[in-house]
């Protein structure tokens, strides 16, 4: 039986009333019962807290048995009754809030955003990758006790998303009750601007302290967002100060971040840093070989020579290579008859692929779609008139390879682009160039973007 304050204060100044009368020494009560109260009545148990330890003891020496009696009156029980003193009913009330708390923990799962099929036995390593992946394993078997915060940085495509991924998992999975939280940059900035609409910035910091285990992706893009970085300087240091695990990802190393303070770059430089480079042939076949077997295709299907002969010649970055892979896939189940995918198949798959591309120029269309697919939002949001941050680098980027790849007319683009005037297109175009000036993160962005178009 568990009873509200209210009734519990009602059978406690019963039980009161009647000690006084018997007590019969207003000094002796004033001193042992005033400020006592019951603080539960709980599974067979009344707990009456007292004021002060003295007074505890004289209520549990002197006092306990008409206590007792007149508390089994009252409410017509059996109960036993406890009694303890303030620091006491204190502690444990400390202790039933943690309890608690970790039951709402395990009650409501905590949304880690990880994509379970990036772990460590779905990673390829080799020479380019091995010193990030040891070390990603490190952070990973003994969170926030190893280098935090571990920053690996290399090019785009090489597997930093994989190993951020593959670190949450396995804390997961050795440590369920650990909130794990995978952000992108621009996810972080996002969920900013809406905390600060909601409530504010101590909000999301309070938000932030409960994580035990930060993997934050693509940190160059803090250049842009002043006011961002100001607030993830203080969750990192509220991280760091508590032991807490955080690992990050970036396209060059800290003291190479531009337009990043001082201050912030020597947070990230304090822990261990780490670069994955580019792919050697034959890490990138090792790769080629996992991606098979995980589509069920290693028995024979598709001769080893053909993936020698991709990992030879699309072994720039893992997309690539998927990018290639999948040509070859979708070129064999639609026009090949064969059972196995040979040399012979593979050629001409490249060969029509090259034709295919030839006879496909390059459209804004083409353009959209891919500034689109790379940002991971649809053509719809990229030529809408919403004015989201997450929406107008994307939108800027497009009109400038819509300019400078096929080169329309403003009011084409403009057209292209939700009917949006000429003036607005200049802007765009006029923005992205002097950022490319200025911003080595716009140099990456737009050589990528033009390799996949281009592709």
């Amino acid at each position: 039986m568990v009873l509200d304050a209210s009734k519990m204060g009602d059978i406690w100044n019963t039980v009161l009333n009647r000690l006084e009368r018997e007590v019969d020494d207003r000094l002796v009560y004033s001193t042992y019962f005033e400020g006592s109260y019951i603080k539960s009545i709980d599974n067979g148990l009344v707990t009456v807290v007292s004021p002060s330890r003295f007074a505890a003891i004289m209520l549990k020496s002197k006092y306990f048995e008409s206590i007792q009696a007149h508390v089994d009156d009252v409410t017509q029980t059996n109960f036993k009754v406890q009694i303890i003193d303030q620091d006491e009913a204190d502690a444990k009330t400390k202790v039933d809030v943690l309890v608690s708390n970790a039951a709402v923990r395990m009650e409501k799962p905590f949304d880690s955003h990880l994509n379970p099929k990036f772990t460590f036995d779905s990673f390829v390593t080799g020479p380019s990758n091995r010193e990030a992946c040891v070390a990603a394993v490190s952070a990973a078997t003994d969170p926030g006790n190893f280098y935090s915060p571990l920053f690996i940085f290399g090019k785009s495509g090489l597997g930093k998303t994989h190993l951020l991924h593959a670190i949450g998992n396995y804390i997961k999975d050795k440590n369920p009750s650990f909130r794990v939280l995978y952000l992108t940059t621009d996810d972080f900035f996002e969920h900013y601007v809406k905390m600060v609409k909601e409530r504010s910035s101590e909000s999301l910091k309070e938000e932030f302290k409960n994580i035990d285990v930060l993997l934050l992706d693509d940190v160059q893009f803090l250049a842009s967002k002043e006011k961002t970085r100001e607030t993830f300087f203080h969750i990192f240091n509220l991280l760091s100060n508590n032991n807490k695990q955080i690992v990050l990802t970036a396209d060059r190393p800290p003291q190479e971040l531009k337009d990043v303070e001082d201050r912030l770059v020597g947070r990230f430089a304090s822990g261990l840093s780490v670069e994955i480079q580019a792919l050697e042939k034959e890490t990138a076949y090792e790769i080629l070989k996992k991606k098979v077997e995980n589509q069920h295709l290693n028995d024979g299907k598709i001769n080893e020579d053909v993936l020698r002969y991709i990992s030879e010649n699309y072994s720039g970055n893992v997309r690539q290579l998927e990018g290639a892979l999948n040509k070859l896939l979708f070129y064999a189940i639609t026009f090949n008859k064969k059972e196995e995918i040979d040399m012979n198949t593979a050629l001409e798959t490249f060969k029509t692929f090259e034709r295919v591309k030839q006879s496909n120029p390059i459209t804004m269309d083409r353009i959209k779609n891919a500034v689109a697919e790379y940002y991971n939002i649809s053509v719809t949001q990229l030529t809408s008139k919403i004015r989201q941050s997450s929406l107008v680098t994307p939108r800027h980027i497009a009109m400038y390879l819509c300019k400078s790849m096929l080169d329309p007319t403003l009011n084409e683009i403009g057209e292209a682009f939700g009917g949006r005037d000429h003036t607005t297109v200049i802007n765009a175009v006029n923005k992205v160039e002097k950022l490319l000036k200025t911003s080595e993160d716009y140099v990456v962005v737009i050589n990528d973007l033009k390799q996949v178009i281009n592709a």
